[in-house]
């Protein structure tokens, strides 16, 4: 079928409803083409796989269909952030565009809404650490009266991450579910009821995951009346998945019960003598062992640090205060709903309590993670393909997964494999941007191998031209923080304002270079996707190295081992791939519109002296590559209507 023929290639031609509705829209013969696919997946109930190249318009090229196909869809994007752009923003563009009255809800884990009982609880204990707190539980309290949704991303005055949000909203373990006083005020509950009642949902990849796992966060009962999901943002979903399939305890959710229960026991007249000494106890252990566990790497194998002398005789205490903190609970969980669920929370940490002390089954890999304040120790399967293969064989429904980056070397096996999808349509769509005039690949000659001791330094001396030449405009990605550190202290004494990751907000940080003019950001892992900054004010993007993933990460190491055993290539399998992947999207952030100008810096001699550095350069857009510093200088000297391509 000619993509135009049908429903939705109509719809995004020119002179169709989209062009009509919708100023600045430009049709695209990719875009079209990825709505007939997706239309025809929808139509047969089939399985599809979309790498989208940056400038498809993806997202009009599923929603488009899905509309139109009067099925009752599921979209699911990759962060809470895109989750609110395409249901605020694009999402009602399409829908008047197409004029129709189709019913949508937007749906989020139970911890992005405000919980009425627990901001009347931390209104009235009053145990706030700071003023800054107490400030901040003042603008909760005047924006929830306020609101109709009670999601908290409305309100800017409190950042995302300030303390006082775990104290006013609920997550699984603490929720009192029909027994809350305030359950038919309950934000969870509109915004589920307002999803069953959809045609169309717009959710993240982790509820999704949440309930395909079955640690339903509230969104499992409308999953089996869906004909149509969308995945957006796929190429994240096989690491998310095994964390969803997984099991998981933290020193941090052990903490929050031994102070939830005292609080609750505050209110329950005679309880709280049972726990006065328990759940202080808990806390004091719990710092103790955060301590022990302090000189360890972030990340690891946890079997070889519990077995640590001093790690182990703080487990032991820590496992007999909460069995004391179940039984205590137990003998008052009556005197009220809050200490009743209170006791539900210790039976299960007690049963996860056991993936501190014993063996993984063969299939799992065990590991911790050490933050600012908090231990938490993970169980994750090594093969995810079983479940996922699964699940969508009950399902009866359509599944579209779409990212720019899905593809390795133009193939699609890498993905395909993961997600145990067995013969799905594939569709690999070109970026509509003319790469050959707009960009240009520069590969610095004479870099030390990325082991080398003075690589750092020697890369951004081969930067600093090109940053002359650019007037700074840049993004510097780092596969490290330590190399970003050094870095910024290269760079600064240099002509150009300095952004650097970690020391302001990603938002405000982004907010600030565009500002600028002529800045350089340097940023590591967050900032090579979903960042997008259009126009002059980027046109330089570096990346230090080849994104490989640190062969000491734990889960990596196990399926590492795994393969080799089964007699598998894993370098060749599953390194090469990721890291493939993770390039593209950093390389993704330096062309984001018809009308961008850049100049692309791989500095990984890799690219250039290894058998695998044409994979990584055949994953590229068809850009012109140089090894010339002349090249790069031209390149900006010239303005764009003479640019021709460099060989």
């Amino acid at each position: 079928m000619n993509a135009k023929s049908s429903p939705s290639g109509r719809a995004l031609a020119a002179g169709g409803v989209l062009a009509d509705a919708i100023e600045g829209f430009a049709p695209r013969d990719v875009q079209q083409q990825m709505a007939n696919a997706v239309e025809q997946a929808i139509a047969d109930e089939t399985e599809l796989v979309v790498e989208a190249g940056t400038g498809t318009g993806k997202t009009f090229a599923y929603l488009v269909p899905a509309i139109l196909s009067g099925k009752r869809v599921i979209v699911s994007t990759g962060t809470k952030a895109l989750q609110d752009q395409l249901f605020h923003r694009d999402l009602p563009r399409v829908r008047a565009a197409l004029g129709r009255s189709i019913k949508t809800a937007l749906l989020k884990g139970r911890s992005n809404y405000l919980c009425w009982y627990r901001l009347d609880k931390t209104r009235r204990d009053g145990m706030l650490n700071s003023r800054q707190q107490v400030d901040q539980l003042m603008r909760v309290s005047g924006w929830a009266n306020r609101s109709k949704a009670g999601d908290i991303s409305e309100l800017d005055a409190v950042p995302e991450d300030a303390p006082i949000w775990p104290r006013v909203t609920s997550n699984a373990e603490n929720c009192l579910g029909s027994e809350c006083p305030f359950f038919n005020d309950c934000f969870v509950i509109k915004a589920r009821r307002a999803a069953q009642e959809a045609d169309l949902v717009v959710v993240n990849h982790h509820l999704l995951f949440a309930d395909l796992a079955i640690k339903r966060e509230g969104f499992g009962e409308i999953l089996p009346g869906a004909h149509v999901f969308v995945l957006d943002e796929a190429h994240q979903i096989p690491e998310l998945a095994g964390q969803f399939f997984g099991e998981s305890i933290s020193t941090r959710q052990l903490q929050e019960l031994a102070s939830d229960a005292l609080r609750e026991a505050a209110e329950a007249s005679g309880t709280r003598a049972a726990l006065d000494q328990i759940g202080p106890g808990i806390e004091n252990l719990v710092r103790e062992l955060r301590l022990a566990v302090n000189d360890a790497p972030k990340r690891g194998a946890w079997p070889p640090l519990r077995e640590q002398e001093r790690v182990s005789l703080v487990l032991q205490s820590l496992g007999g205060a909460v069995q004391a903190l179940f039984e205590a609970l137990e003998s008052i969980a009556e005197a009220s709903d809050g200490l009743r669920a209170c006791t539900d929370r210790a039976e299960i940490l007690l049963k996860r309590f056991g993936l501190f002390m014993v063996e993984p089954p063969d299939d799992h890999v065990l590991w911790y993670e050490i933050g600012e304040r908090s231990l938490s120790v993970t169980a994750t399967p090594l093969d995810v393909s079983e479940p996922l293969r699964d699940f969508r064989k009950r399902m009866r429904a359509a599944w579209i997964f779409t990212s720019a980056t899905l593809s390795v070397g133009g193939r699609f096996e890498h993905f395909t494999r993961q997600m145990g999808l067995d013969d799905p349509a594939t569709m690999a769509l070109p970026s509509p941007f003319d790469f050959a005039r707009q960009s240009l690949c520069y590969l610095p000659r004479d870099l030390p191998l990325p082991n080398a001791a003075d690589y750092t330094a020697r890369l951004i001396q081969a930067v600093i031209p090109v940053l002359h030449a650019s007037a700074g405009r840049a993004f510097l990605l780092f596969t490290s923080h330590r190399a970003l550190k050094l870095s910024a202290e290269l760079l600064a004494s240099g002509p150009w304002p300095l952004f650097v990751q970690g020391s302001a907000p990603r938002t405000a940080l982004l907010a600030a270079f565009r500002a600028s003019g002529n800045g350089v950001l340097l940023g590591a892992a967050s900032f090579w996707e979903g960042v997008d900054v259009r126009g002059d004010a980027l046109s330089v993007v570096v990346i230090d190295k080849l994104p490989f993933a640190s062969p000491d990460d734990p889960v990596l190491e196990a399926r590492i081992r795994v393969m080799r055993e089964d007699g598998g290539n894993p370098f060749g399998e599953i390194q090469i791939p990721n890291a493939a992947i993770a390039l593209k999207q950093g390389v993704g952030r330096l062309i984001r519109d018809v009308q961008d100008r850049g100049v692309l810096v791989l500095g990984d001699p890799r690219l250039t002296q290894s058998s695998y550095g044409k994979i990584f350069l055949r994953s590229l857009p068809e850009m012109p590559i140089t090894r010339e510093l002349a090249d790069v200088e031209q390149f900006f000297a010239e303005p764009a209507s003479n640019q021709a391509g460099f060989g």
